[in-house]
């Protein structure tokens, strides 16, 4: 763990941080700087200390170091939040949705509360009756899921989390709903922009859909099969879908529930890296791998010293969270789970000199995760020694393989969107989208990016020129600039350069050492087919991935990440 004091971030970082985390007056001045924030959310996790009688100025002073050192960063809530009124800490939510309008209101109101305190939520409609069906107390006819998630979104878009950024939902259906065509071509038709869409897929669906065989289609108020469908007839219409848009993504959900240690999975969180059980929360916090390589190494025990310190942050912020809702917190703490993921990984791939769509990303990728994965587990197992393990630790699969745990889950690979700019590294475990881009955030501010260690390792190799720079910039890929070398291409290729395959095997490389799932966006070019889309969800199923979601290239009208900037960003309108 590194001690220098100094924080250096980037202008981005700074806009970003005064847009959406630094706290405010009442007149909307800032009142605090970014060391100030980390000290802020280091204070707050470090006093659930006290409960347990432990030194709480020992572990401020380790939370602060590994946040203001911009190695280890929490979910947004935790930096927003931490210390205010709100202290609602936690990212991550799913709320059940039952058959009754008492359920879908109940759940609607919860849902705009989490929203406003920052957090995201999940949901799975399958539960509700289909389009047309009788309802018995009326004899009126239901709307139908399709309906309610419109609400849901109308609701979401009158809302700001925290009034910082808008609502984020997932909305899931299970492949045997019989609205599930309609469910499938929702975004043809609603403009649910606040919404991920994905279809609960099992072993017996896929299997049959690549036989081209039927499939029932079952009520889910009566139990009773509806219509025989054929079940290859609705993955092609999900394929299409999206190719077409983006939605729907697929969610494993036989995948993940063979994984799960413990009750029935139904929904994620909204970008699928966190499946929940009903009234379930999970806090989040990602380690920046890229500021623990020196010398073409990775420092293997800094490295572990802040997996540890970051175990005990995110396990204390169960403890001193306020949570929304007294299910939401007695689920919360009977099971503990926690999410500590990476981000960076793109920018140590190019500082050892490994290309991300290659064999060696793959092997070190696994190495680096099983890594972080066991000494997730050590820790949160040491926490429980002193501690106790979280109580339905008996309950569960874990107690056949462990004396003590603390927490449920302990790994998960998350999107890491701000937090990564706050941190100065690449997201999550992506490629680099571009080598320059313009990113949309609140508001239509945007920001213009230009990845760092490109320029410094052009200015190395004395072959960077503002006008190459400027090449670059346009095109967003060294792949068709001649005046790049051939290696420097190899390290430095791009989202949209690199083939569905490797997008997804780097995916499943992760999920085999992640509690949770792995939040992992398979990005297309613009010119790529439906096969392409088709052969990327067989290859996640057969890697057994938790989920997928594809996006090609500019196949919804407004997107966050733009490549051509000279078009979307002049310099005068970029902030």
């Amino acid at each position: 763990m590194q001690t220098q004091n100094s924080l250096k971030l980037s202008s981005n970082a700074l806009k970003i941080l005064e847009k959406r985390y630094l706290l405010k007056d009442d007149s909307g001045k800032i009142i605090e700087t970014p060391t100030q924030m980390f000290i802020r959310a280091a204070k707050t996790a470090s006093m659930a200390d006290k409960i347990y009688g432990d030194d709480y100025k020992k572990s401020f002073k380790e939370f602060f170091n590994i946040m203001n050192n911009l190695e280890f960063l929490p979910n947004s809530p935790t930096l927003m939040n931490s210390g205010t009124k709100l202290n609602q800490l936690s990212a991550c939510f799913v709320l059940p949705i039952e058959d009754s309008l008492e359920s879908i209101f109940d759940t609607l109101k919860l849902t705009a509360k989490i929203h406003h305190s920052g957090g995201g939520t999940g949901f799975n409609f399958s539960h509700i009756r289909p389009e047309g069906d009788i309802v018995n107390s009326t004899k009126g006819v239901a709307s139908g899921p399709i309906k309610f998630i419109e609400i849901y979104n109308t609701t979401t878009d009158a809302i700001k989390q925290g009034g910082k950024r808008r609502g984020a939902n997932m909305g899931i259906l299970n492949s045997n709903h019989p609205d599930i065509f309609k469910f499938i071509n929702a975004k043809q038709e609603f403009n649910f922009s606040n919404f991920n869409l994905s279809v609960n897929v099992t072993n017996e669906f896929m299997e049959k859909a690549q036989k081209n065989e039927n499939y029932w289609l079952i009520n889910p108020n009566t139990h009773k099969k509806i219509k025989e469908v054929n079940a290859g007839k609705i993955f092609d219409l999900l394929v299409y879908n999206a190719w077409k848009n983006g939605d729907p993504g697929i969610i494993f959900i036989d995948e993940i529930n063979k994984k799960n240690n413990f009750g029935t999975i139904e929904s994620t969180n909204p970008c699928g890296e966190q499946p929940l059980l009903p009234y379930e929360s999970c806090n989040l916090g990602s380690i920046n791998l890229s500021k623990f390589v020196k010398n073409n190494n990775i420092e293997w025990e800094e490295l572990k010293k802040t997996i540890i310190i970051a175990v005990h942050f995110l396990d204390n912020i169960i403890d001193i969270n306020n949570y929304p809702d007294d299910k939401i917190k007695k689920i919360t703490l009977e099971n503990r789970k926690i999410g500590l993921g990476v981000m960076g990984w793109a920018d140590v791939l190019i500082i050892l000199n490994i290309a991300y769509n290659s064999d060696e990303a793959l092997q070190f990728s696994e190495k680096i995760m099983s890594f972080i994965q066991s000494t997730a587990k050590n820790a949160s197992l040491e926490i429980a020694k002193k501690r106790g393990s979280f109580p339905n630790f008996k309950k569960t699969k874990l107690c056949k393989n462990y004396d003590y745990m603390r927490n449920l889950t302990v790994t998960t690979i998350a999107p890491t969107g701000t937090i990564s700019i706050i941190a100065g590294c690449s997201s999550g475990i992506e490629p680099l989208f571009a080598l320059s881009f313009v990113r949309n955030i609140l508001e239509g501010a945007k920001l213009l990016e230009t990845y760092e260690l490109f320029k410094k390792e052009s200015v190395a190799q004395n072959f960077y020129s503002e006008k190459l720079m400027l090449e670059i910039a346009k095109k967003g890929s060294v792949k068709d600039v001649n005046e790049v070398p051939k290696n420097v291409k190899r390290i430095f290729v791009t989202a949209l350069d690199i083939d569905y395959s490797w997008h997804v095997k780097m995916q499943a490389a992760f999920q085999k050492y992640t509690d949770n799932a792995v939040s992992k966006t398979i990005n297309l070019p613009e010119n790529a087919t439906i096969k392409d889309v088709r052969n990327a969800y067989l290859l996640a199923y057969k890697l057994k991935c938790k989920g997928i979601t594809v996006y090609r290239y500019k196949s919804k009208p407004e997107q966050v990440l733009n490549i051509n900037y000279s078009q979307k960003c002049q310099s005068s309108s970029c902030q």
